[in-house]
């Protein structure tokens, strides 16, 4: 039973990380002010979401 359980919650990570990297939900969230960046954002850390993006685009390898 326990390994039901186990399965389930996988598939319902999997479907949660699938949802998120949609680009209906990336538009979604850059309509919310939460999620938008602000212009007093450090340089650094906008380097640091560039290169977050480069990797995720480029099929999650690591640089």
């Amino acid at each position: 039973m326990n390994g039901n359980n186990d399965n389930r919650r996988a598939d319902l990570a999997a479907d949660i990380r699938r949802q998120m990297g949609t680009e209906a939900t990336k538009r979604f969230l850059r309509t919310i002010p939460e999620f938008r960046l602000q212009k007093e954002t450090p340089r650094q850390l906008k380097d640091l979401l560039d290169r977050l993006d480069k990797v995720q685009a480029g099929g999650g390898r690591r640089q």
